[in-house]
């Protein structure tokens, strides 16, 4: 095909945007400094525009709902965080740190479909098949062949799929994919942006549920524009640190689920083993009768989780106090502090504070406020919680402790695992409804504002 004259443009990393020339600002998103020059290549003859029929607009009452087809994946984690299967004609973006573990989340999944009957194609572009082969042999035998492929170039990988077929496509990564037309490297703006959309109509059209892999880059953002993540249906991230052994896949965008929805895997040397009841395993180790060790109920998605928040006060030997914060906001605990300092009158603008959430997770819920202030005042005063004790609670500026959602999840998951206490909003408390057989026994202790928490220490 003749070639013609090759151009760049300018394209947004955050949203997009094209634009002949270089602006400080995008007039799309209206960030700052995110414009990249990538050159395009225009083909001289250009493909025969397909004439499609004028749909009229349709009535609202008139759209008929039909449920969705959905695969079950064999892995109940994964399903849970995509929504309860695989959406038949899906496409899907797994993101994720290299060596996480998402391919060999994937190839666990095309092991578990292959069973079932359903063909399977993994296209990688990083790997030779030969090392697939190795990881397929770690990970245990196949009950049926998976198909393979080693391809970066897009149009071949198009071919090969409308040639096979098949059920379920893997695309191993989005960044080594290319397209010729581009006149980029692979991973750059446009060539992301254009074999995204590829996959888009490729799926759409012939019905075919495609998972892409992405790397992701220090930020902790998938690499690429932002606008892959606007045009997939579902997004999963793999979160956990890469020198432990549990990790955690987080649903942050779902069509046709709810989003926040969390899995928790085990890497182990055979691949990923499930994580059944998460609460139990990020409380294993707990120490008994610490000061600054309390217990928390988190809700990711629509479970309940119980975690532990652990915080270290000590006097400071520097002008300015350390704060860290490991696992949640950092802003928020400088807040919560300063809170404390002010409505319980003590002294922590001359102590260093270090909060931690124990297990590798990430927690943004204002619910977690309660936790972190029982775990400061328990440090700085060196009085270890009651054992058996479970709070959550968000605070405000003038020291309320303000009510949370699903309140009834949270306290029923603390009385399954065995704690004694739950101090929670004294709004919440008033509005549960639970069976003396719910409880188990567990008292409810119910505070308004943060100076009530320090009779219950």
């Amino acid at each position: 095909m003749a070639k013609g004259k090759s151009k760049t443009v300018f394209f947004c990393k955050e949203c997009g945007y094209e634009s002949p020339k270089w602006m400080g600002q995008c007039p799309g998103c209206k960030e700052w400094n995110t414009f990249v020059e990538e050159p395009v290549v225009k083909t001289a003859t250009g493909k025969e525009r397909v004439r499609v029929e004028k749909r009229e607009p349709s009535k609202l009452s008139e759209v008929s709902i039909t449920r969705e087809e959905r695969t079950l994946t064999g892995i109940q984690e994964l399903d849970r965080v995509l929504g309860g299967g695989i959406v038949t004609g899906s496409l899907v973006l797994v993101g994720g740190d290299p060596g996480i573990g998402k391919s060999t989340l994937l190839l666990q999944m095309c092991r578990e479909l292959v069973a079932k009957n359903k063909k399977v194609l993994y296209v990688s572009g990083e790997e030779s098949l030969k090392q697939i082969k190795m990881r397929a042999d770690r990970l245990g035998e196949f009950a049926q062949d998976l198909l393979l492929l080693s391809e970066t170039d897009l149009d071949m990988v198009v071919e090969t799929i409308s040639e096979v077929k098949p059920d379920i496509v893997i695309i191993d990564s989005i960044q080594t994919m290319y397209r010729e037309e581009i006149g980029s490297a692979p991973g750059s703006v446009g060539q992301v942006r254009e074999t995204t959309g590829a996959l888009l109509r490729l799926a759409k059209g012939m019905a075919i549920s495609i998972f892409v892999v992405g790397h992701v880059t220090k930020e902790g953002v998938v690499a690429g524009p932002r606008v892959l993540e606007h045009m997939v249906d579902t997004v999963l991230y793999f979160e956990g640190d890469g020198s432990a052994s549990y990790r955690f896949l987080r649903g942050v965008k779902n069509r046709f689920g709810s989003t926040n929805e969390i899995g928790v895997f085990e890497m182990r040397s055979d691949g990923l083993a499930e994580v059944a009841n998460p609460s139990e395993y990020m409380l294993q180790g707990k120490p008994e009768h610490e000061a600054g060790s309390v217990v928390a109920c988190s809700i990711e998605g629509t479970r309940p989780i119980l975690i532990e928040v652990q915080a270290l006060v000590c006097q400071t030997n520097f002008n300015m106090p350390r704060r860290t914060a490991a696992g949640t906001d950092y802003n928020r605990v400088n807040l919560l502090m300063a809170v404390i300092e002010k409505r319980l009158g003590l002294r922590l603008g001359d102590c260093d504070a270090y909060i931690n959430v124990a297990g590798g997770m990430r927690i943004h819920e204002p619910a977690l406020d309660l936790a972190i202030v029982a775990a400061l005042l328990s440090s700085y005063r060196n009085q270890a919680l009651e054992e058996g004790s479970i709070c959550f609670g968000e605070v405000g500026l003038v020291g309320e402790v303000r009510a949370v959602n699903m309140a009834e999840q949270r306290v029923t998951e603390a009385a399954k695992l065995g704690f004694r206490k739950c101090i929670l909003p004294q709004v919440n408390k008033k509005q549960l409804n639970l069976s003396p057989e719910a409880l188990n026994g567990m008292e409810l202790v119910g505070i308004d504002t943060i100076y009530e928490l320090l009779g219950v220490l």
